[in-house]
């Protein structure tokens, strides 16, 4: 009898064991890996990130210019090319010549700087700067330099607005041009461009 009860003892005992051990392992699981929601909430990883730009997409951003091309082009707007970049670049951007464009009134081979504004002249225009009619007042028809507006500028074959800019400024700083040739003084205008606009411009 004595030996029964020691054996039923030994038993509960021994299964009393077994049942904490069991509860331990599950309280470890729960405290190790947290409960199944917060397990998928570390992996979805859905805390915002800060988004900050690369060093390559700054870089891009410098590397680039906005022109704006208007005028006898195909597409005309705002286009972005890369700095450094020439008329020609420009006038691709906005999909080449429209229909009617005057295809040699704009200086192709010229510099483009961001912001500037790109006018492509239309033939007929291209025509009219190129052959100025004379008036009935018995003028020439030719661009007085030293007196003309940038508007009036503009229509000189390769003298966009910002050139035109230029001339204006330097017959204000030297009290007007004394000859047609001195227009090769202002920046950006060298024989090339003077050739070409040398029969449409005249100093009074």
């Amino acid at each position: 009898m004595m030996k029964k009860r020691k054996l039923r003892a030994a038993c509960l005992a021994m299964a009393c064991v077994l049942l904490c051990c069991s509860c331990g392992d599950k309280g470890g699981t729960i405290l190790i890996g947290g409960s199944e929601g917060q397990g998928q909430e570390s992996l979805s990883g859905e805390e915002s990130v800060p988004v900050t730009e690369t060093p390559e997409e700054t870089e891009r951003q410098e590397a680039f210019i906005r022109v704006y091309v208007c005028g006898a082009v195909s597409n005309p707007g705002v286009v972005e090319i890369p700095q450094g970049s020439r008329v020609e670049d420009a006038l691709a951007a906005a999909g080449g010549f429209g229909a009617d464009a005057g295809r040699e009134a704009v200086n192709l081979a010229d510099w483009v700087s961001d912001g500037q504004k790109l006018y492509f002249p239309t033939e007929e225009e291209a025509q009219g700067a190129w052959q100025p009619e004379t008036g009935e007042d018995g003028s020439s028809g030719l661009v007085n330099i030293n007196t003309a507006d940038v508007d009036t500028l503009c229509t000189l074959s390769g003298i966009g607005e910002s050139r035109a800019r230029d001339i204006v400024a330097y017959r204000e700083a030297h009290g007007g041009f004394a000859s047609c040739e001195e227009i090769m003084n202002v920046p950006g205008i060298k024989t090339a461009v003077y050739e070409k606009i040398s029969d449409m411009i005249t100093v009074k």
